[in-house]
């Protein structure tokens, strides 16, 4: 072929691939804007969705709050189940009734949670409206008093207790039975329930063997127990003649001298310290006097204007050729210098 022909047809070629390419752009260009306009569709129904879920989840807290505000902050009981619904805040301060009550006990606690945290062992400082109830019940306040008052009366903590709140979630506790309060999980039966019950019955018996004894022989193996002759003075020692009912509530309950270290129990009957606690540790956690429950931990000091009558009192020193007068609160003083003297 000549030159031009050759030329011509190369033209042409080119002229055919540059059509097929702009063809190939056009369709590459055209193809993606469909998935395109899917893909925002999607994006939005997922906005659309997470807002519906977000104000789903927003109005379930509102309730799960509104619920919370029924139940109690310290043992979850529900303020429906009293018939008067009192209920008391937890971070308000203490009404007139305990603050009287508190002030014959010579106490300086005014706030709930200072009393929450004495009584129960529970901060509320940092509660969360969202978590946390913001008022106890009535019964829980009885608890309180029945820890400040001179009389021993029959209301029990209904748990083992107190309760653990936690964030509201899907399987929530408070949201499913806030209108009876939240009720305890359910134990399986154990195969030992039964070997229980025997425990248990043989304990009431011997409670009830040990109450069919006679006082005054309790009396003298509590004396043989404790032991403390040579310890505590015996209010023979006291300088002035007293009546019989003042030596009585200046004496030890168990060993019958005057008070060393005296506590109180929940029931309001006065101790040495030394004496009760081996009492409690060999007879059982219960008062010597009247048989009422009584634990180590429940045994507090007296009231300081009690105590500040004690140690005026005045007794004889037990020493041989000291006839010398001192009162109770120096009384230890007195005695480490005659120790001093002899070494």
């Amino acid at each position: 072929k000549s030159l031009p022909e050759e030329c011509h047809l190369a033209n042409d070629d080119n002229g055919k691939r540059t059509s097929s390419l702009d063809k190939v752009n056009d369709a590459m260009t055209l193809m993606p804007q469909e998935p395109f306009h899917k893909e925002q569709n999607l994006n939005n129904g997922l906005q659309t969705i997470d807002k519906d879920a977000f104000y789903v989840n927003q109005r379930e807290i509102e309730a799960h709050q509104v619920n919370l505000q029924n139940l109690c902050r310290i043992c979850g009981g529900s303020f429906k189940n009293d018939p008067c619904k009192r209920s008391h805040p937890v971070h308000g301060p203490v009404d007139d009734e305990m603050q009287a009550l508190l002030r014959k006990k010579e106490r300086k606690a005014t706030s709930w949670p200072d009393l929450l945290n004495k009584v129960f062992k529970i901060d509320v400082r940092e509660d969360m409206d969202t978590i946390h109830p913001t008022n106890f019940c009535h019964n829980c306040w009885s608890v309180i008093q029945r820890k400040f008052s001179n009389v021993p009366c029959e209301v029990y903590f209904p748990r083992k207790g107190t309760m653990e709140w936690h964030p509201h979630s899907t399987s929530c506790d408070v949201c499913g039975t806030s209108s009876h309060g939240i009720k305890r999980k359910k134990q399986d039966p154990s195969p030992q329930g039964g070997k229980r019950l025997r425990i248990i019955a043989e304990r009431a018996r011997k409670v009830m063997y040990a109450r069919s004894q006679k006082q005054v022989n309790s009396k003298s193996i509590m004396k043989k127990i404790t032991n403390c002759k040579k310890i505590h003075l015996s209010t023979k020692m006291l300088t002035v003649n007293y009546p019989v009912n003042f030596v009585k509530s200046i004496s030890c309950q168990i060993c019958e001298h005057i008070l060393a270290d005296p506590v109180e129990t929940t029931c309001k009957h006065l101790f040495c310290r030394l004496c009760i606690l081996k009492c409690l540790k060999i007879i059982g956690s219960y008062c010597p006097s009247c048989r009422y429950p009584c634990f180590p931990t429940d045994l507090v000091n007296p009231v300081r204007s009690f105590l500040s009558i004690l140690n005026t009192l005045a007794v004889r020193c037990p020493v041989k050729d000291c006839h010398e007068e001192v009162t109770l609160g120096k009384y230890s003083h007195h005695l480490s210098s005659h120790k001093e003297k002899k070494e």
